[in-house]
């Protein structure tokens, strides 16, 4: 009896060990749980349009143009500038000059070589063409007299001219060659501002090369695109304020452009706002923002942000939004297709497969599928 029961406690003891080792595998062979992709999201919110519409804006320069060597040779000079260190440097991006100031040169002794043997070809030219005259005007006078034949007469008027004529064209010769010296030197068009330098000392240059990007920023322009139905709100020569992260004020320019044809991609209209630039506090490259009056809606509109719409990856033109739902105590993405509308800002229109207040995924929609659990946030 004993014996029996010492087995029936070794089988138990067995049996559980077994237990634990099965039970260990399994857990070892089961994959680990996914965390949570880390996404942002908006909501979807409702439009009607009399609030206005802000726009992300770039400003650029007024006036902006590659200044390029127009002859050809090794740049020898630079033009210098104290640095804010005390030293002598070459003049670089951000420094302002006037007008006519030389940039840059090129080797000038080969020009300079051209220069002195047209204007000995002139020299001779003159010459022959001085000599040719005095024949000529003998020749007119030998010939009222009917000293000289018809014949004679006429070979002294065709050398005369041919020697004008090689005058001209020396001289011409000499003026290409004194203007492709004064080429030599790169001098700035206007007032204004280094915005790039692409040359250094030592540099072999062609015609063409450009040596310098040169800008007008007292004047700046801030570029922006809008949909159609803002058109009707925009008028040429109206005030609009500007602001920028940099600097808490507002900057009020005028709307002086306004492109006639949509672009083919973005479906969108570009504006142009210039900008007083006088002190200098605003920046080629800085984004700007700006808000934009539009009339009201005939019947509110469910937007959501530009930046949450994806295409479906099945080479259509269907697009959706992942809307951020609560599931058994979990944040999951589900995929609803959507057709965007009209666009207002950086808001686009959806008619249907959302609804108001639904969060969708702004940043991280292409990272996540329909189903997948994520983490919000801020």
């Amino acid at each position: 009896m004993e014996l029996r029961t010492r087995g029936k406690s070794i089988a138990a003891a067995l049996c559980a060990v077994l237990w634990g080792i099965c039970a260990g595998c399994q857990s070892q062979t089961q994959p680990a749980e996914k965390l949570p992709t880390p996404v942002t999201v908006g909501a979807v919110e409702q439009y009607v349009g009399n609030q206005g519409a802000n726009y992300s804006a770039s400003l650029v320069p007024y006036t902006q143009v590659a200044l390029a060597f127009k002859s050809s040779g090794y740049v020898t000079s630079i033009l210098q500038r104290t640095g804010a260190d005390g030293r002598v440097r070459n003049i670089q991006q951000g420094d302002f000059v006037k007008k006519g100031t030389v940039l840059a040169t090129v080797r000038q002794e080969d020009y300079r070589n051209s220069v002195k043997q047209y204007a000995g070809q002139v020299d001779q030219a003159k010459a022959g063409a001085t000599k040719s005259k005095q024949d000529f005007d003998r020749a007119t006078a030998l010939y009222a007299a009917g000293a000289l034949t018809k014949p004679d007469y006429d070979a002294a008027n065709a050398q005369n001219g041919s020697a004008q004529g090689s005058l001209k064209t020396a001289q011409a010769a000499l003026s290409e060659a004194q203007q492709a010296l004064a080429d030599c030197e790169l001098r700035a068009p206007a007032d204004g501002t280094i915005l790039g330098r692409n040359v250094e000392i030592g540099a072999l240059v062609t015609a063409g090369t450009a040596g310098f990007t040169f800008g007008d920023i007292h004047l700046l322009k801030a570029v922006f695109g809008v949909p159609d139905t803002v058109l009707p709100g925009i008028q040429l020569g109206k005030k609009q304020s500007v602001m920028t992260e940099s600097y808490p004020q507002e900057f009020l320019g005028q709307i002086t452009a306004l492109s006639p044809q949509a672009d083919q991609k973005s479906r969108t209209f570009q504006v142009e706002v210039t900008l007083p630039n006088a002190q200098g506090l605003l920046k080629a490259g800085m984004v700007a923002t700006l808000n934009l009056g539009q009339t009201k809606l005939p019947s509110p509109a469910l937007v959501v942000p530009l930046s949450s719409i994806v295409s479906v990856n099945d080479g259509s033109r269907n697009f959706s939004v992942f809307v951020v739902t609560e599931e058994n105590g979990k944040e999951l993405a589900r995929r609803r297709n959507v057709q965007p509308g009209e666009a207002y800002g950086n808001k686009v229109a959806i008619s249907s497969g959302v609804s108001l207040g639904d969060r969708v995924i702004t940043n991280g929609a292409t990272l996540v599928v329909d189903g997948q659990a994520v983490r919000i946030i801020p």
